[in-house]
Protein backbone atom coordinates (compact mmCIF):
# COMPACT_ATOMS: atom_id res chain seq x y z
CA UNK A 1 0.00 0.00 0.00
CA UNK A 2 1.76 3.13 -1.25
CA UNK A 3 0.97 6.43 0.46
CA UNK A 4 -2.15 7.08 2.46
CA UNK A 5 -5.26 4.97 1.79
CA UNK A 6 -8.34 6.19 -0.05
CA UNK A 7 -11.62 7.01 1.65
CA UNK A 8 -13.01 3.66 0.48
CA UNK A 9 -10.00 1.77 1.85
CA UNK A 10 -10.27 3.48 5.24
CA UNK A 11 -14.02 2.98 5.44
CA UNK A 12 -13.91 -0.72 4.63
CA UNK A 13 -11.00 -1.26 7.03
CA UNK A 14 -12.88 0.48 9.83
CA UNK A 15 -16.09 -1.41 9.11
CA UNK A 16 -14.35 -4.78 9.29
CA UNK A 17 -12.20 -3.73 12.27
CA UNK A 18 -15.26 -2.82 14.34
CA UNK A 19 -17.93 -5.38 13.44
CA UNK A 20 -21.66 -5.37 13.94
CA UNK A 21 -23.84 -8.17 15.25
CA UNK A 22 -26.19 -8.11 12.23
CA UNK A 23 -25.60 -6.69 8.75
CA UNK A 24 -27.80 -5.99 5.72
CA UNK A 25 -26.40 -5.15 2.27
CA UNK A 26 -28.19 -3.30 -0.52
CA UNK A 27 -25.71 -3.03 -3.38
CA UNK A 28 -23.02 -0.71 -1.95
CA UNK A 29 -25.16 0.34 1.01
CA UNK A 30 -24.63 -1.40 4.31
CA UNK A 31 -26.68 -1.12 7.48
CA UNK A 32 -25.37 -2.54 10.72
CA UNK A 33 -26.90 -3.39 14.08
CA UNK A 34 -25.06 -3.95 17.37
CA UNK A 35 -27.56 -3.56 20.22
CA UNK A 36 -27.09 0.22 20.07
CA UNK A 37 -23.39 0.07 21.08
CA UNK A 38 -21.63 2.87 19.12
CA UNK A 39 -23.28 4.80 16.30
CA UNK A 40 -20.78 3.47 13.78
CA UNK A 41 -21.96 -0.11 14.39
CA UNK A 42 -25.64 0.96 14.40
CA UNK A 43 -26.08 3.01 11.25
CA UNK A 44 -26.54 2.77 7.49
CA UNK A 45 -24.06 4.17 4.98
CA UNK A 46 -23.11 4.06 1.32
CA UNK A 47 -19.70 2.94 0.08
CA UNK A 48 -20.09 4.28 -3.49
CA UNK A 49 -21.13 7.88 -4.27
CA UNK A 50 -22.49 6.72 -7.65
CA UNK A 51 -24.94 4.35 -5.95
CA UNK A 52 -27.52 6.95 -4.92
CA UNK A 53 -30.47 5.89 -7.06
CA UNK A 54 -33.88 5.07 -5.60
CA UNK A 55 -32.63 6.65 -2.38
CA UNK A 56 -36.09 7.49 -1.01
CA UNK A 57 -37.29 3.88 -1.03
CA UNK A 58 -33.99 2.51 0.25
CA UNK A 59 -33.74 4.98 3.13
CA UNK A 60 -37.34 4.23 4.11
CA UNK A 61 -36.58 0.51 4.06
CA UNK A 62 -33.47 1.05 6.21
CA UNK A 63 -35.44 3.12 8.71
CA UNK A 64 -38.05 0.38 8.98
CA UNK A 65 -35.36 -2.25 9.56
CA UNK A 66 -33.77 -0.15 12.30
CA UNK A 67 -37.13 0.29 14.01
CA UNK A 68 -37.68 -3.47 13.79
CA UNK A 69 -34.32 -4.04 15.49
CA UNK A 70 -35.21 -1.57 18.25
CA UNK A 71 -32.45 0.85 17.22
CA UNK A 72 -33.06 4.52 16.24
CA UNK A 73 -32.54 5.02 12.47
CA UNK A 74 -29.19 6.72 11.80
CA UNK A 75 -27.45 7.45 8.49
CA UNK A 76 -23.68 7.85 8.53
CA UNK A 77 -22.82 10.45 5.88
CA UNK A 78 -19.27 10.15 4.50
CA UNK A 79 -17.84 11.46 1.21
CA UNK A 80 -19.06 8.14 -0.27
CA UNK A 81 -22.71 9.22 0.11
CA UNK A 82 -23.94 10.47 -3.28
CA UNK A 83 -25.99 13.63 -3.89
CA UNK A 84 -29.21 11.64 -4.29
CA UNK A 85 -28.86 10.36 -0.73
CA UNK A 86 -28.20 13.82 0.68
CA UNK A 87 -31.19 15.24 -1.19
CA UNK A 88 -33.58 12.68 0.34
CA UNK A 89 -32.15 13.09 3.83
CA UNK A 90 -32.63 16.86 3.50
CA UNK A 91 -36.12 16.49 2.02
CA UNK A 92 -37.35 14.37 4.93
CA UNK A 93 -35.63 16.40 7.62
CA UNK A 94 -32.97 13.96 8.79
CA UNK A 95 -31.02 16.15 11.21
CA UNK A 96 -27.20 16.20 11.17
CA UNK A 97 -25.27 15.68 14.39
CA UNK A 98 -21.81 14.76 15.69
CA UNK A 99 -19.30 15.53 12.97
CA UNK A 100 -16.07 13.51 13.12
CA UNK A 101 -12.67 13.81 11.46
CA UNK A 102 -10.86 10.85 9.92
CA UNK A 103 -7.08 11.11 10.29
CA UNK A 104 -4.35 8.95 8.79
CA UNK A 105 -0.57 8.61 8.76
CA UNK A 106 2.13 6.40 7.31
CA UNK A 107 3.92 4.22 9.84
CA UNK A 108 7.24 3.68 8.08
CA UNK A 109 10.11 5.59 9.68
CA UNK A 110 8.07 6.92 12.59
CA UNK A 111 9.81 6.69 15.98
CA UNK A 112 7.39 4.88 18.25
CA UNK A 113 9.56 3.81 21.18
CA UNK A 114 7.89 4.38 24.52
CA UNK A 115 8.99 3.86 28.11
CA UNK A 116 5.83 3.08 30.02
CA UNK A 117 4.10 0.20 31.75
CA UNK A 118 1.97 -0.93 28.82
CA UNK A 119 0.40 -4.38 28.54
CA UNK A 120 -1.38 -6.10 25.67
CA UNK A 121 -4.48 -8.26 26.00
CA UNK A 122 -6.73 -10.23 23.73
CA UNK A 123 -9.82 -8.05 23.08
CA UNK A 124 -12.05 -10.57 24.86
CA UNK A 125 -9.89 -10.66 28.01
CA UNK A 126 -12.07 -9.58 30.98
CA UNK A 127 -9.09 -7.66 32.43
CA UNK A 128 -9.07 -5.31 29.44
CA UNK A 129 -12.85 -5.16 29.05
CA UNK A 130 -13.39 -4.36 32.74
CA UNK A 131 -10.72 -1.64 32.78
CA UNK A 132 -12.08 -0.11 29.57
CA UNK A 133 -15.62 -0.15 30.98
CA UNK A 134 -14.57 1.47 34.27
CA UNK A 135 -12.60 4.28 32.62
CA UNK A 136 -15.39 4.93 30.12
CA UNK A 137 -18.15 4.86 32.74
CA UNK A 138 -20.05 2.07 30.97
CA UNK A 139 -23.17 0.49 32.38
CA UNK A 140 -23.23 -3.28 32.80
CA UNK A 141 -25.28 -3.57 29.60
CA UNK A 142 -22.76 -1.53 27.62
CA UNK A 143 -19.88 -3.54 29.09
CA UNK A 144 -21.62 -6.73 27.97
CA UNK A 145 -22.11 -5.38 24.45
CA UNK A 146 -18.44 -4.37 24.28
CA UNK A 147 -17.48 -7.94 25.09
CA UNK A 148 -19.82 -9.28 22.40
CA UNK A 149 -18.39 -7.01 19.69
CA UNK A 150 -14.80 -7.64 20.79
CA UNK A 151 -15.44 -11.35 20.32
CA UNK A 152 -16.58 -10.74 16.73
CA UNK A 153 -13.38 -9.01 15.56
CA UNK A 154 -11.87 -11.21 12.85
CA UNK A 155 -8.65 -9.25 12.35
CA UNK A 156 -5.60 -9.47 14.60
CA UNK A 157 -6.30 -7.11 17.48
CA UNK A 158 -5.09 -6.15 20.96
CA UNK A 159 -6.64 -4.42 23.92
CA UNK A 160 -3.99 -2.11 25.37
CA UNK A 161 -3.72 -0.85 28.93
CA UNK A 162 -1.23 1.70 30.20
CA UNK A 163 -0.64 1.56 33.95
CA UNK A 164 0.04 4.65 36.03
CA UNK A 165 2.43 5.12 38.96
CA UNK A 166 -0.31 3.86 41.30
CA UNK A 167 -0.27 0.50 39.54
CA UNK A 168 -3.80 0.96 38.20
CA UNK A 169 -4.83 1.23 34.52
CA UNK A 170 -4.60 4.90 33.50
CA UNK A 171 -5.42 4.67 29.77
CA UNK A 172 -6.91 2.14 27.38
CA UNK A 173 -7.35 1.54 23.66
CA UNK A 174 -8.23 -1.15 21.16
CA UNK A 175 -5.85 -1.58 18.20
CA UNK A 176 -6.71 -3.62 15.09
CA UNK A 177 -4.52 -4.54 12.12
CA UNK A 178 -7.07 -4.54 9.28
CA UNK A 179 -5.46 -5.54 6.00
CA UNK A 180 -2.45 -3.25 6.27
CA UNK A 181 -4.29 -0.40 8.01
CA UNK A 182 -3.98 0.11 11.75
CA UNK A 183 -7.35 1.10 13.21
CA UNK A 184 -7.74 2.42 16.76
CA UNK A 185 -10.87 2.78 18.84
CA UNK A 186 -12.05 2.96 22.47
CA UNK A 187 -9.20 5.36 23.31
CA UNK A 188 -9.77 6.67 26.84
CA UNK A 189 -7.73 8.06 29.75
CA UNK A 190 -8.90 7.72 33.34
CA UNK A 191 -10.51 11.01 34.46
CA UNK A 192 -8.09 11.64 37.34
CA UNK A 193 -5.01 10.71 35.26
CA UNK A 194 -5.41 13.13 32.34
CA UNK A 195 -2.83 15.68 31.19
CA UNK A 196 0.02 13.44 32.31
CA UNK A 197 1.09 12.12 28.89
CA UNK A 198 -0.64 8.77 29.26
CA UNK A 199 -2.69 9.15 26.08
CA UNK A 200 0.39 9.92 24.00
CA UNK A 201 2.33 6.95 25.41
CA UNK A 202 -0.67 4.68 24.90
CA UNK A 203 -1.10 5.69 21.26
CA UNK A 204 2.61 5.32 20.52
CA UNK A 205 2.39 1.77 21.81
CA UNK A 206 -0.76 1.12 19.75
CA UNK A 207 0.90 2.46 16.60
CA UNK A 208 4.02 0.40 17.27
CA UNK A 209 2.05 -2.80 17.77
CA UNK A 210 0.04 -2.42 14.56
CA UNK A 211 3.22 -1.65 12.61
CA UNK A 212 4.85 -4.80 14.01
CA UNK A 213 1.69 -6.72 13.07
CA UNK A 214 2.03 -5.63 9.44
CA UNK A 215 0.20 -2.31 9.13
CA UNK A 216 1.75 0.22 6.76
CA UNK A 217 -0.57 3.10 7.61
CA UNK A 218 -2.76 4.12 10.53
CA UNK A 219 -6.27 5.60 10.60
CA UNK A 220 -8.31 6.98 13.47
CA UNK A 221 -11.66 8.73 13.84
CA UNK A 222 -12.14 11.57 16.32
CA UNK A 223 -15.17 13.71 17.07
CA UNK A 224 -14.49 17.20 15.67
CA UNK A 225 -15.40 18.84 18.98
CA UNK A 226 -12.74 16.79 20.81
CA UNK A 227 -9.93 19.21 20.06
CA UNK A 228 -7.46 17.90 22.70
CA UNK A 229 -7.60 14.39 21.19
CA UNK A 230 -7.27 15.76 17.65
CA UNK A 231 -4.20 17.81 18.66
CA UNK A 232 -2.62 14.72 20.21
CA UNK A 233 -3.14 12.68 17.06
CA UNK A 234 -1.81 15.46 14.84
CA UNK A 235 1.30 15.75 17.03
CA UNK A 236 1.84 12.02 16.53
CA UNK A 237 1.81 12.56 12.75
CA UNK A 238 -1.82 12.08 11.72
CA UNK A 239 -3.34 14.38 9.09
CA UNK A 240 -7.00 14.85 8.22
CA UNK A 241 -8.27 12.90 5.22
CA UNK A 242 -12.01 13.63 5.33
CA UNK A 243 -14.96 14.22 7.64
CA UNK A 244 -18.28 12.51 8.22
CA UNK A 245 -21.40 13.13 10.28
CA UNK A 246 -24.55 11.33 11.30
CA UNK A 247 -28.20 12.07 10.42
CA UNK A 248 -31.13 11.03 12.59
CA UNK A 249 -34.67 10.74 11.29
CA UNK A 250 -37.12 13.50 12.13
Amino acid sequence: MAGLPSTFQIETACLSAWPSVKTIYDRSWVWRFAHGYTKRANSVQSLDPADDGDAERRIARAAADFERQGVPPIFRVTPLAGPGILAVLDQYGWQPFEESRVLAMELAGVALDVEADVRLFEPTDPAWIDAQARMSGYSQETRTNLGILAGLIAHEAKGILLYGPDGEPAASALAIQAGGIGVYTSVVTRADARRAGHGRALMRCALAWTREAGAKVAAIQVVSANQPAARLYEQLGFTEQYRYHYRRSA
